[in-house]
């Protein structure tokens, strides 16, 4: 019945609308192979991913099958789009074929998928967001966005002879990612004495085109926008610079950026943009280590520190 045959069988909408939810909240999956009878391990480490649109989730998916590959389990992957109803219906699809282990990247609720597996007698692991319930490997994004802040602030200095504060744009605040590189581009100010505009930390979503929105919507607002910024993600980087490119705002002159993120495409921009890598395969040996070990602490936060060249 829960494969969606129920009509077939001629059971009534509302008794198979019970069974449903009585098996949803008990987190029970198909299981795809039960004919083949469960072996002892099924060596398959299910991934899912919020998307492929930039190098560092691309990154991700590559190295985490490589390092999969290497040690004898089956990567299965599959992109959710940031849709939290998505991800859990991957995450019982991919109980219905036994995972051993979930590894649930950038997830908009990582503790549901985490209650989810337990339910199921699933191990799982968070990466690059964090929950609760489960170990979560991610970056350590306030050490990082200090140090690039703080970078960043310097070029403005050098290049411009004053102090100036940045603009801070891309990403979503109530994300736990965001809100510590909020504080450590507070912190950096702090740290050079150089006053920070509150108003200026447009937390406006990733998609370029809230970037370019936001950016708009400041310079009819305020006349200019600062030519120090920190953008959150190539992402936003994108909506950043096609503004950029078709506003009169930077005519003569560029923009002096930090990125929280890492493209070698964006050295072509001929622009003063200083990145911060996020250290994939570190993140991802730290994944293993745990795989490996079969467990451990269950709610433990590792954070590994971004890359300056």
């Amino acid at each position: 019945m829960l494969n969606g045959n129920w009509k077939k069988r001629r059971i009534s909408s509302q008794l198979a609308e019970k069974i449903t939810r009585i098996a949803e909240e008990q987190g029970y999956a198909v299981n795809m192979q039960a004919s083949l009878l469960r072996r002892e391990k099924s060596r398959i480490i299910g991934m899912i991913v919020p998307k492929y649109d930039n190098r560092y989730f691309g990154s991700i998916v590559e190295t985490f099958e490589i390092m999969a590959r290497d040690r004898g389990l089956f990567p299965i992957i599959t992109c959710t789009l940031r849709d939290p109803d998505l991800e859990v219906e991957a995450a019982r699809t991919m109980l219905s074929y036994q995972v051993e282990w979930l590894i649930s990247t950038g997830a908009t609720d990582p503790d549901r998928i985490t209650d989810i597996c337990l339910a199921a007698g699933t191990r799982s692991l968070n990466l690059d967001l964090p929950g609760t319930k489960a170990t979560s490997i991610i970056s350590d994004n306030f050490a990082g966005a200090r140090e690039l802040t703080r970078r960043t602030l310097i070029n403005v200095e050098r290049k411009t002879g004053a102090k100036s504060p940045l603009l801070f744009i891309g990403g979503r605040g109530r994300d736990h990612n965001t809100a510590d590189r909020i504080r450590g581009f507070r912190m950096a100010h702090q740290d050079l004495d150089v006053p920070i505009e509150e108003h200026h930390i447009l937390a406006c979503g990733y998609a370029p085109e809230k970037a370019a929105q936001a950016l708009s919507t400041m310079a009819d607002s305020e006349g200019s926008v600062p030519r120090g910024m920190f953008v959150n993600s190539t992402i936003s980087l994108e909506g950043v610079m096609r503004w950029i490119k078709t506003s009169p705002h930077f005519e003569g002159t560029s923009p002096i950026i930090g990125c929280f993120d890492w493209d070698p495409f964006v050295a072509l921009l001929g622009h003063d943009i200083e990145m911060a890598r996020q250290d994939v395969p570190s993140m991802l040996t730290a994944v293993f280590n745990i795989v490996e070990k079969a467990g451990g602490d269950t709610r433990k936060l590792i954070e590994i520190p971004p890359i300056f060249a």
